[in-house]
């Protein structure tokens, strides 16, 4: 058994490729999860296309503002598909409710040191500015191929299919 954590779309994926180093969230991970292997799950929740609209716009142009902190020559080329699919009413490119990669969880710094490793301008990934207390440093991700089908949960849960 593996502890697991839920994350929307695209950002798990972004963890599973490498393009998303951190994991944000308003807290830090418990001691005991510091070191360990944890999955990172796919919620089940619809990607919402404006927030990746903005994600993209904002690692294309960042003299236009605040650039997440996401390594854009990795991301850039799946947010691009995934934009490309939408505009042809193609199926997701990306699973949901699926384990998509496991990752060690790092020693946890706060957002705004994480954020200054991308730049002066850089920022949250996402419009969700209460997730971006700490980052949740994510070493050795090891991608699942094929992604894993699991239920989700709030918070840290068990997964059993590690």
């Amino acid at each position: 058994m593996m502890k697991a954590l839920t994350v929307w779309q695209p950002w798990a994926t972004l963890i599973a490729i490498g393009a998303k180093p951190y994991e944000f969230r308003g807290w830090k991970p418990p001691e005991w999860l510091i070191g360990r292997r944890l999955a990172i799950h796919a919620a089940a929740r619809p990607m919402k296309f404006p927030e990746i609209y903005d994600l993209h716009a904002r690692l294309s142009n960042p003299s236009r503002g605040e650039t997440p902190c996401l390594h854009a020559e990795i991301a850039l080329p799946l947010l691009t598909r995934i934009l490309e699919a939408e505009k042809g009413a193609l199926p997701t490119l990306l699973p949901l409710s699926h384990v998509v990669c496991t990752a060690i969880v790092g020693d946890p710094k706060r957002g705004d040191a994480c954020a200054a490793e991308f730049g002066e301008a850089a920022g949250n990934d996402s419009d969700r500015d209460d997730t971006f207390n700490w980052g949740w440093p994510m070493l050795e991700v090891d991608e699942l191929a094929p992604p894993a089908p699991a239920r989700g949960a709030q918070g840290i849960w068990n997964w059993s299919g590690a």
